[in-house]
């Protein structure tokens, strides 16, 4: 067997212990960061906020609120070294499960129109893009418009 057992992902509940790493990840992979106040936030309101281990070491992050049959997926992240291995996609594959098992019909993101890749990721996974926020993110010329896309789960017998 070729596959090191100490770099499979993990997934566990992000802590405040998780903020310097998951701060640092994305300071490093977007020009307009969430702040350590918003992942703090999102923890202290109850969002579920998981990490993505892989060799003890911190390679990804979500949020996610839900509530009243909806999730919205609020950040999605893997750090600039293990990205392009598939751990997004597996991520994003965890989330909607998780969105399913708390019995949401729906998951609803937003991501910025430049992010194709991205785009392209939520595309194969089954989201349809329905909506344009504009001047949703800040960007470097002053704002920038959000696709608004939207999965539609389905409904599983138990």
């Amino acid at each position: 067997m070729s596959a090191r057992l100490d770099i499979l992902p993990n997934y566990r509940r992000m802590t405040a212990r998780d903020l310097d790493a998951v701060t640092a990840i994305e300071s490093a992979i977007y020009p307009y960061p969430w702040t350590r106040g918003n992942f703090s936030d999102s923890l202290d309101a109850g969002y579920h906020c998981w990490i993505v281990e892989c060799g003890g070491a911190v390679v990804g992050y979500s949020v996610v609120m839900i509530a009243v049959g909806e999730a919205h997926l609020l950040n999605l992240s893997v750090a600039a070294g293990w990205q392009r291995r598939g751990l997004g996609t597996e991520l994003l594959h965890f989330i909607i499960k998780l969105a399913r098992d708390y019995a949401a019909g729906k998951i609803y993101l937003e991501v910025r129109l430049s992010n194709t890749a991205a785009r392209a990721l939520y595309g194969r996974a089954g989201f349809a893009e329905i909506a344009v926020r504009r001047g949703y993110y800040p960007a470097g010329a002053g704002r920038e418009d959000a696709v608004v896309m939207e999965l539609v789960l389905e409904k599983r017998d138990s």
